[in-house]
């Protein structure tokens, strides 16, 4: 980390940080730990999840974009925290807060069942390796999750630059019963609407690799 990106880590943390107590890990999260987001925002709103927020190439424009809601990001890499704190204060957005923890087990403990609006998860990471896929974060249990954690309607928005992960993801997710591939061009695949183009993504469109979006919707 660069010094500056220390040092919007650190205002970050006290002014738009979420602090839970730690599990067995750093990163992980203590089975006693809970929050009310309506206090930590100081407000009740549509609440938007993002797993992965990486330095905040998607979360800083699109929350900008919707002021009505609330963003609550999930990331464990102190420097691209470092980096999205620095964007969130120059943005002067009020209407994000982050955890330092591990997102998976965040929706799962920290988020109520019919709480969650939208879930973000763009260029999780693909373990490509074969050995590697039970790493994934896209498998039949966190769709069971995500199903849970959404409010009926609420929205599941996933990314990927690699194909064969691509088409992973949307056969679990079609194989949810409460979840509806709302995707409107061919094969079920989703506009990437207002999403901006990330750091991961330029990599993999620098690469030759094809961009998918998907987008499900809780049934009920």
């Amino acid at each position: 980390m660069t010094p500056s990106q220390w040092q919007a880590l650190e205002r970050g943390r006290t002014n738009f940080g979420i602090a839970v107590p730690s599990g067995e890990r750093e990163t992980t999260i203590s089975t006693e730990a809970n929050i009310n987001l309506d206090k930590e925002f100081g407000r009740s709103a549509d609440l938007v999840v993002e797993i992965g927020c990486g330095m905040g190439d998607s979360l800083i424009p699109m929350a900008s974009a919707r002021p009505e809601k609330n963003f609550l990001a999930f990331e464990v890499y102190q420097r691209a925290l470092g980096a999205m704190c620095a964007k969130v204060e120059k943005a002067g957005l009020t209407n994000i807060r982050f955890i330092e923890a591990d997102g998976v087990q965040g929706l799962c403990q920290l988020i109520a069942d019919g709480q969650l609006s939208e879930l973000w998860t763009y260029f999780p990471d693909p373990w490509h390796k074969k050995r590697h896929h039970k790493r994934r974060l896209v498998n039949p249990e966190f769709a069971e999750v995500v199903a849970a954690k959404l409010s009926p309607g609420g929205r599941w928005w996933l990314a990927t630059d690699w194909p064969e992960y691509a088409h992973v993801m949307k056969e679990v997710l079609d194989g949810n019963p409460n979840l509806r591939n709302a995707g409107t061009l061919d094969d079920g695949w989703a506009d990437r609407e207002d999403r901006p183009v990330t750091k991961f993504e330029r990599r993999g469109i620098e690469a030759g690799r094809p961009i998918r979006d998907l987008m499900y919707v809780k049934t009920n």
